[in-house]
């Protein structure tokens, strides 16, 4: 069952009593401060973006250093329990 056949008096009545618009739709701009507007949203967002990928990236290597300092010690505990084992 569509929804359709039910909403169509209500967009119908909707439509044909709404009063015309008070001005040109044509001539509207958002004129300079909707601009400064779009592009202040603009380059803050890619700014953000810019950081966001700053920072996923740090801890990428974070991680990644954490990994190979934790490699390191495993190996140097390993080549100091085969000494010892050497020794006795």
């Amino acid at each position: 069952m569509s929804l359709m056949p039910a909403l169509s008096p209500v967009l119908d009545f909707i439509l044909s009593n709404t009063p015309p618009p008070e001005f040109n739709p044509d001539t509207v701009t958002p004129g300079p401060w909707g601009f400064f507007a779009i592009f202040f949203v603009a380059a803050v967002t890619l700014l953000l973006g810019m950081d966001l990928a700053r920072r996923i990236r740090r801890t990428n290597y974070r991680a990644e250093m954490q990994e190979r300092l934790a490699a390191e010690v495993a190996e140097r505990d390993a080549a100091a329990g085969e000494k010892k084992s050497d020794e006795l």
